[in-house]
């Protein structure tokens, strides 16, 4: 699973990757579920950069909690889970990232690495999003990043990883017209995204720390 990652670039970076207007986001190094961050989607034709919350909350659910449990969708299964399943025909959305988080189950417990592409500083998850109403009427946007098999750079570390997606798949990622049996292919293949990895301070493990440091090799 995907469970933490960062985005760490400048509005102006992100415009440029995306083709949308500047977000005005600050870097963060340890964005976790239920809070907001960025996603990159076609909306009433158009494309656009928007502030969700992670972890998809599907329209039929009775509440919001249920989010919590939907921060990832399995490639494997995503045509069949009804919480996926639509969304994934017709609601798909790219998730900038700096880099992600996994961790690997060790004698002396659990231990985060940092993953992070060896070129550049930002790729895109594949994502779906949502849109919930509530009973008193509010209204929230949610999103969940597909994962796959892991790619032998993670594999040693977690058995899974985010759907990486490379740049000129963006365009036919986003359109809600495309054939979603040939982007299903594409997620199941593990992510040929060329990665580097090391460990880093299990401070990650805390949600209201971020910044920089959370990011830096553990020394030794």
């Amino acid at each position: 699973m995907c469970g933490r990652y960062t985005l760490a670039v400048s509005p102006a970076r992100l415009a440029a990757r995306f083709g949308v207007a500047p977000l005005d986001v600050q870097p963060r190094y340890n964005i976790a579920p239920t809070q907001l961050a960025p996603v990159v989607r076609v909306n009433a034709g158009a494309r656009e950069a928007a502030m969700l919350r992670w972890g998809l909350i599907p329209s039929w659910a009775d509440d919001a909690t249920i989010g919590a449990r939907m921060i990832n969708a399995r490639s494997e299964t995503v045509l069949e889970k009804p919480a996926f399943r639509t969304a994934f025909r017709r609601r798909r959305c790219l998730i900038p990232a700096s880099g992600f988080y996994e961790w690997q189950t060790t004698s002396a417990g659990k231990q985060p690495f940092y993953f992070t592409p060896v070129e550049g500083d930002l790729m895109a998850f594949a994502g779906l999003w949502e849109q919930w109403h509530a009973p008193d009427g509010a209204v929230i946007e949610s999103y969940a990043i597909l994962t796959t098999a892991a790619n032998e750079m993670v594999a040693p570390i977690h058995d899974r990883m985010p759907v990486i997606l490379p740049p000129d798949i963006d365009a036919l990622w986003l359109d809600p017209t495309a054939d979603a049996a040939r982007l299903h292919e594409l997620c199941l293949t593990p992510p040929p995204v060329k990665l580097r990895a090391y460990p880093v301070s299990k401070a990650v493990n805390q949600v209201r720390n971020d910044g920089e440091a959370l990011i830096r090799p553990l020394s030794g």
